[in-house]
């Protein structure tokens, strides 16, 4: 899995993908966080804290994973390099599991470059230091797993087909209604006690509670569940070829 796993990091970062979506990112969040007046800016709030930071990136993420790994499967179906990929004596589980770890690494990567807002924020604070470590900790540790989630659903959207654009408006719906949808859902609908269970069907629900600065379990079975829910189901999908 190993030499899987580097390869599609490395094509990557061997081509302008990889560093168009790490710069997007970096240059998104830094308008919204820095230079546009509005309530995302962070010298306007007043306040030494990254909450902004933190509300903005999932919808960054939103757009620019399912454009990444939109190609995935989809461009293997296409060229039909997807069945020599098959024929190499490693398992399904295996292929993905490398395809689905090299996205993740490129969202660490883009993400590791953010911690010089903190610093920043530790430094102008009044008095120096004032901003909540803990919180900050487990915010980034929050939307690590944001983003580990909308790497499977954009890995299980690009298995389904081979076309791209398919794959990254699936992606895009899919995560954005598993994100914030089914939360939308619960306020503004009256479906009595599936209130709670949509609410808690929600990332946004287990990933503003991770930002509140503990880790609960509960939050980490549902991280883990719903990761290992796309992987299988991409599995399933890729298992149908043989039927």
């Amino acid at each position: 899995m190993k030499a899987l796993y580097l390869k599609e990091l490395r094509s990557f970062l061997s081509s302008i993908i990889g560093y168009i979506f790490i710069a997007i990112f970096l240059i998104l969040n830094s308008l919204f966080l820095w230079i546009f007046t509005n309530e995302t800016n962070i010298l306007d709030g007043g306040t030494a804290d990254l909450r902004a930071f933190f509300e903005v990136s999932p919808m960054i993420f939103l757009i620019l994973i399912p454009a990444i790994t939109m190609r995935s499967f989809a461009e293997e179906r296409r060229t039909g390099t997807i069945e020599l990929l098959f024929t190499r004596p490693i398992s399904d589980l295996t292929i993905i599991a490398a395809k689905y770890l090299a996205g993740i690494t490129l969202v660490l990567i883009s993400i590791l470059p953010t911690l010089v807002y903190y610093y920043t924020v530790h430094a102008l604070g009044e008095p120096v230091g004032i901003v909540d470590d803990g919180a900050t900790i487990t915010s980034y540790i929050g939307l690590l797993c944001v983003g580990a989630c909308m790497v499977a659903v954009g890995i299980f959207t690009s298995s389904i087909t081979e076309n791209q654009i398919v794959s990254f408006i699936t992606a895009v719906f899919l995560s954005w209604f598993l994100y914030q949808g089914l939360d939308f859902l619960a306020v503004y609908s009256d479906f009595g006690g599936l209130d709670l269970v949509l609410r808690n069907l929600s990332v946004v629900e287990h990933y503003s509670a991770i930002q509140r600065g503990v880790i609960d379990t509960r939050d980490i079975v549902y991280f883990v569940s719903f990761v290992a829910v796309f992987i299988l189901s991409t599995k399933l999908i890729l298992q149908m070829r043989k039927w």
